[in-house]
C-alpha cells in the first residue's frame, strides 16, 4: 500500500476496481416503488423512500447522496399523486421525505470531512513510521533480507520495534530491536537509537564501540525526555546488533542487550544462538558494562531470523505461547526452502497470525537476514562505497521498501 492508497477513502463496494456503492440505494428505491404499487391502497409505504437517502449517505459520497434525495423527492411526488386523491399520502409525508433527504445530505458531508482527517491523521502514522523504518532495497549491503511489522494498534501503524540494515567499509551492520512501552515515547526512542545507529555503523569499525554509542543514546533520550518532565524518562529498549565481517564469511559477530536469541535457519535444522547475555539499552550501568562481542558461525546457506517479543510471547486462546523454536523446525523439515528469507518470514507472520487469531497483544517484527552468495553477493555502488547513504531515502513502502504492517518486503 503506497502512502496516497494509505490516506484516500476507499469505496466500500467494488467490482473489477470500480466503485458500485450508488447500485443498494438505487435497488433500494425501486423495491419501494414495487412494493407501493403492490401492497394495496390502505397500506402504502412510499413513505419508506426516505430510507434511501439515508442508505446512501452511509456508503456514497455527497454529490451521490444529494442526488438521491433529490430523486427519492420526485420519486415520491410521481409515486403518490399516481394514487386517488382519498390514498395519497400527503404533504405531511412529503415533508418528511424532504427532511431526510436534507439531514442524510448533512450527514455525507460530516461523513466525508471525518473520512478525510482521520486519512491526514493515517497519512502522519505512515510517514513517521517510514522514517523510523526506512525502506531498504531487497538485496541491500550483500544480504537478502525481508521483513515484517504487525502493529498491535492497527490504526497507529507505528511503535516500538526496529530494524536496519547498515553498509559499511567495515563490512555489514544489522539492528534489531524494540523499545519498553508504547506511543509516540517508543517511537522517538525507536527513532534516535536508529540514527546513532546509522552513524556509528556506518563509521566505527568495532562493534564493541558501535554498542557503547547505542547505549550512550539511550541514555542522553532518556536523561532528554526526563528533563521535559515526561514520565518515560526510566525508558529502556532490547536489541540485537550484528555484523557481517567481510574477513570471515562464515562467521557473524553478535552482541544481544537483552534481546531474544536469534536463529540460524538451514537446511540441516534450526538453531538458537546465544540469548541475550546483557542487560537492554539504557540499563548498562546495572549490569556492570556493556554485553560482550561473540563471534559465532553461520553458514552461507543459513538464514538469520530475529524477532521481538511480539512472535514469542504471542498467545492463543488457552493462553499458550507461541513456540516459534518449533514451528520453524516443523517448517523446514517439511521443505528445506522455506529458509529463504521471504518464505520464513511469511511463513513466522501466518503462524503467529493463526495461533492469536489475529489479536495481537504486542507490536510484532520478524526480520530474515542471509549472505548473498555469487555475483549478486559484492555490495554495488551506493553500499559500502558511499557514505553518503548513512541517513537513508523515505521512498513509499509496498514498492520494494519497508513493508506495512502484514505486508512482506519483497513479497
Amino acid at each position: 500500500m503506497t502512502e496516497m492508497e494509505f490516506g484516500r477513502r476507499r469505496p466500500l463496494l467494488r467490482v473489477r476496481g470500480r466503485s458500485i456503492a450508488w447500485l443498494p440505494p438505487l435497488l433500494l428505491l425501486a423495491g419501494v416503488i414495487l412494493l407501493d404499487f403492490n401492497t394495496g391502497a390502505h397500506f402504502r409505504i412510499i413513505t419508506w423512500i426516505v430510507l434511501v437517502p439515508g442508505i446512501a449517505a452511509a456508503i456514497c459520497g455527497v454529490w451521490t447522496t444529494a442526488a438521491y434525495s433529490l430523486l427519492s423527492l420526485v420519486t415520491y411526488v410521481v409515486v403518490d399523486n399516481a394514487w386517488p386523491d382519498q390514498y395519497q399520502a400527503g404533504f405531511g409525508d412529503f415533508l418528511l421525505v424532504a427532511l431526510g433527504g436534507a439531514l442524510a445530505t448533512l450527514a455525507a458531508v460530516v461523513r466525508m470531512r471525518q473520512e478525510r482527517q482521520v486519512g491526514h491523521i493515517r497519512d502522519i502514522a505512515e510517514t513517521t513510521r517510514r522514517t523510523v523504518l526506512r525502506p531498504l532495497p531487497p538485496r541491500w549491503a550483500g544480504l537478502e533480507h525481508a521483513g515484517v511489522y504487525l502493529a498491535a494498534d492497527v490504526d497507529a501503524r507505528v511503535g516500538g520495534d526496529f530494524y536496519d540494515i547498515q553498509p559499511s567499509p567495515h563490512g555489514t551492520r544489522v539492528l534489531v530491536g524494540d523499545v519498553q512501552g508504547k506511543g509516540l515515547g517508543a517511537v522517538e526512542a525507536a527513532a534516535a537509537l536508529l540514527g546513532t545507529f546509522r552513524e556509528a555503523g556506518y563509521h566505527e569499525k568495532d562493534l564493541t564501540t558501535v554498542a557503547e554509542r547505542l547505549e550512550i543514546r539511550m541514555l542522553r533520550h532518556r536523561s532528554h525526555t526526563a528533563a521535559l518532565g515526561r514520565a518515560d524518562g526510566d525508558r529502556f529498549a532490547t536489541a540485537v546488533l550484528i555484523a557481517f565481517p567481510e574477513d570471515s564469511p562464515e562467521a557473524i559477530d553478535v552482541t544481544n542487550f537483552g534481546h531474544e536469541p536469534p536463529l540460524a535457519v538451514g537446511p540441516r535444522g534450526v538453531r538458537e544462538l546465544p540469548s541475550g547475555d546483557g542487560a537492554p539499552l539504557g540499563l548498562g550501568d546495572l549490569a556492570g558494562g556493556l554485553p560482550p562481542v561473540h563471534r559465532l558461525p553461520l553458514a552461507a546457506d543459513e538464514t538469520l531470523l530475529l524477532v521481538t517479543d511480539g512472535v514469542t510471547e504471542a498467545r492463543d486462546g488457552p493462553g499458550e505461547f507461541y513456540q516459534l523454536t518449533r514451528e520453524v523446525t516443523r517448517a523446514v523439515a517439511a521443505d528445506p526452502g522455506r529458509a529463504e528469507p521471504r518464505r520464513l518470514v511469511r511463513r513466522v507472520r501466518d503462524g503467529v497470525l493463526r495461533h492469536t487469531a489475529g489479536r495481537l497483544e504486542d507490536d510484532t517484527t520478524i526480520f530474515a537476514v542471509r549472505r548473498l552468495t555469487g555475483p549478486g553477493g559484492a555490495p554495488g555502488p551506493g553500499d559500502a562505497s558511499d557514505p553518503r547513504d548513512t541517513s537513508g531515502p523515505g521512498a513509499a513502502s509496498g514498492s520494494g521498501g519497508v513493508p506495512g504492517p502484514g505486508d512482506v518486503a519483497g513479497i
